[in-house]
């Protein structure tokens, strides 16, 4: 299938116009995305906390130490919400009203399971990585034994999950477009500045190309 079967939890109730169910639109916005925010719930106290994560096809990866709250809560396969959003861009319309922001997001719903095979948690911490920056997996030192013993990775398959995206310039009511408001939009976008080396770094080393020649955007 290309598409992600729509549910009751993923079937949205208001504008369902921006909603959108196909594999390329979700991945590319989760490729996009640096940051998630995993919800779930701990004795009854709920939490939302932002982490790093990476994508192997239908298998959504989150990593951190292994005493990590959020982590040992997970995966005991609790209910789990991880989000995504990308901002695109200010809307502003001819009123307050109608102001509004052109942005990208995906929900998952689901939970998490523990990744015990020592293959696949190393590939997945390499996606997480190559996710952040591709590249900079194959020149670094990979995880000892000890430090990937200190490292939790859980897997969150991606079933039911929904996309929802605006763009487009702002929705006036009619009575109010002979305002003489300036209305439009204002795009953004992440751009990275020039890489800052380490003080202590030699200084014939160079820049790698994968950081002179930063570039966000979605996977190949």
């Amino acid at each position: 299938m290309d598409s992600f079967a729509p549910t009751e939890r993923t079937t949205l109730k208001r504008l369902p116009k921006r909603g959108a169910f196909d594999h390329e639109t979700v991945y590319s916005i989760l490729d996009e995305a640096f940051i998630c925010h995993v919800g779930f719930s701990n004795d009854g106290q709920p939490f939302v906390i932002p982490t790093s994560f990476g994508r192997i096809d239908d298998l959504l990866y989150i990593h951190g130490s292994a005493a990590s709250r959020m982590l040992r809560t997970l995966e005991g396969e609790v209910p789990v919400c991880i989000t995504v959003t990308l901002i695109d861009g200010l809307v502003l319309a001819r009123s307050a009203f109608h102001h509004s922001i052109n942005y990208r997001s995906v929900v998952i719903l689901g939970s998490a399971a523990r990744v015990s095979d020592e293959e696949e948690k190393l590939r997945a911490l390499r996606a997480i990585s190559d996710h952040i920056i591709a590249g900079r997996w194959d020149d670094v030192r990979g995880p000892n034994e000890a430090e990937l013993k200190a490292t939790l990775v859980l897997r969150v398959p991606l079933r039911e999950v929904s996309a929802k995206i605006r763009t487009g310039p702002p929705v006036d009511d009619d009575e109010d477009m002979s305002l003489q408001v300036w209305a439009g939009e204002l795009p953004l976008r992440i751009v990275s500045g020039e890489p800052v080396a380490d003080p202590q770094l030699p200084s014939e080393i160079e820049v790698p190309s994968y950081a002179a020649g930063y570039k966000r955007g979605c996977k190949v």
